[in-house]
């Protein structure tokens, strides 16, 4: 946390690809006018996380980067300790929050790459040899996943160090984020879900509970269509859909497997209801999207960070309008 009794705000870029990458610094300067504390990118088969920070630290100096997340899949600990020291000596007052997280398989085929089949292990792994890149001694490290011989990491820290984040959604690796990270993301989660997430994260330690929040300012009848193949999307991934079962959604995620199954696709997204949108992807006004930021915030979120859907026939305008609306939940 940081230290004030202002909830911090953050914003992720990762829902507003369909913008390209030159609408980054747009988007952060307005976060940054807006009160903001941090600027959140993704790494998947789009842009690349650091380099879009990059711009942004130029852009709105003032915001915090961070990733949310980077594959732990794609990039050895090294070059993540030596990415992220870049940064973080590039902007030394600024916080730097490595958002890590184990990649779902479909994004994971896209790059060669096969899923892990001790994800656990593999982040305990990964979290552990981060630490020891970035403390800028000498290290040799023989593990089940990494090996490194006598590497050292010649950009020195004057200030501070990156902090580490771990994306969870499920049991095991939210109680390995309290445990060894600084700070849990959830994602996808309803508000009445968190408590549940909170207590296993509780369970290993005491990180900082982060959670994106999803929010279009909108008319759910006009966007509804776009909100179902969102989640049609996320609940194909077993590991988002078992979190959907938990959270109350087990009918929902049955019925659009089994349309999906029989490759009927419509009848899948129409397996969406309106009440799985509205707890998870929420459409309204900003009256309504600040209220329901503050339903994370009573949850238990310590920092929650808005997901702009830009769903609409003006995309940016809907972004603005979302940025505003979460911005008063905080104020």
């Amino acid at each position: 946390m940081n230290g004030n009794s202002r909830i911090p705000l953050g914003v992720t870029y990762g829902s507003l690809g369909v913008l390209g990458p030159s609408a980054v610094t747009e988007v952060a300067q307005s976060a940054e006018a807006a009160g903001y504390q941090s600027f959140w990118t993704v790494e998947a088969s789009g842009t690349d996380a650091f380099s879009l920070l990059g711009a942004v630290s130029h852009a709105a100096p003032g915001l915090d980067l961070a990733t949310g997340i980077v594959p732990i899949q794609f990039r050895g600990p090294s070059l993540t300790a030596m990415t992220a020291a870049t940064l973080q000596a590039l902007n030394p007052i600024r916080n730097v929050w490595i958002g890590l997280g184990v990649s779902a398989p479909g994004v994971l085929r896209q790059h060669g790459i096969q899923a892990p089949d001790r994800p656990i292990a593999m982040m305990r792994e990964y979290v552990a040899l981060l630490r020891e890149c970035l403390s800028g001694e000498s290290v040799t490290f023989e593990g089940d996943f990494w090996q490194l011989r006598r590497f050292r990491l010649a950009v020195r820290l004057e200030e501070q160090s990156p902090k580490i984040v771990i994306a969870a959604l499920n049991p095991q690796m939210l109680k390995l984020g309290g445990e060894i990270a600084d700070a849990v993301l959830l994602n996808y989660i309803p508000a009445a879900h968190v408590g549940e997430a909170v207590q296993h994260i509780r369970a290993g330690g005491n990180a900082t509970i982060m959670s994106y929040v999803h929010a279009a300012v909108g008319d759910l009848s006009e966007v509804a269509r776009s909100a179902r193949k969102d989640l049609f999307n996320y609940a194909m991934a077993d590991g988002y859909a078992n979190m959907f079962r938990s959270a109350g959604f087990g009918s929902e995620v049955d019925q659009l497997r089994s349309h999906q199954a029989d490759r009927d696709r419509e009848g899948a997204l129409a397996s969406v209801t309106d009440r799985m949108i509205q707890a998870i992807n929420f459409v309204g006004s900003q009256d309504e999207v600040a209220d329901f930021i503050r339903n994370y915030i009573e949850a238990g979120v310590e920092y929650p960070i808005l997901m702009p859907m830009p769903w609409g026939a003006d995309r940016r305008l809907v972004t603005q309008l979302t940025l505003e609306a979460a911005s008063v939940a905080v104020s």
